[in-house]
């Protein structure tokens, strides 16, 4: 059951905590709202572009991008120029990214940051399972694309399938580097 509301879960974490449709709603949004605060993406009258291809992550992006202009009394647009540039890359892809230049490049020079430059990542620290989830939650409509995975990839999620939490704890090791 809802560790909240006593009703029947959609979604479990790790740590057993579950949560119903709406409480795992209002759970993604203010966890979207922190992450914009925490690492200061956007600010109340800003302009914010952002693309939408029609993934599921991109459809996302839109739904939360219009909750956040509501709250902040921040601009959206698609084309025009703006403040900040919104992409919706996740936990997910930035763990692949980042093990994938561990792997084959020098990550030295390269941008591992919910912040770079003009660009912001809002869904940087969600799972893609999230991200779908809610998308489905919210009747968010969406192509279904299938990724190709390399074998770097394929090793990451089965890691993340044996150790949860594999993919987050990639993302924050590198952010407490760069925190330094």
């Amino acid at each position: 059951m809802c560790k909240q509301c006593n009703t029947n879960p959609v979604y479990e974490f790790t740590n057993q905590r579950k949560l119903c449709k709406n409480c795992f709603i209002e759970y993604f949004q203010k966890k979207v709202l922190y992450t914009i605060r925490k690492f200061g993406m956007a600010h109340s009258g800003e302009t914010i572009r952002y693309k939408n291809n029609g993934t599921f992550r991109d459809v996302v992006l839109e739904d939360i991008l219009r909750m956040f202009s509501e709250k902040a009394n921040a601009k959206l647009t698609k084309s025009s120029k703006a403040d900040k540039i919104a992409v919706s890359s996740t936990l997910d892809l930035e763990a692949d990214d980042i093990t994938h230049k561990l792997i084959k490049e020098n990550i030295q020079n390269s941008k591992f940051s919910p912040v770079v430059g003009k660009t912001i990542k809002p869904l940087y620290l969600f799972l893609d399972e999230e991200i779908l989830l809610y998308a489905k939650i919210r009747k968010l409509k969406f192509k279904k694309i299938k990724e190709k995975k390399d074998k770097i990839s394929s090793f990451i999620d089965e890691l993340e399938e044996k150790h949860p939490e594999i993919k987050r704890a990639i993302v924050n090791s590198l952010l407490k580097i760069y925190n330094r």
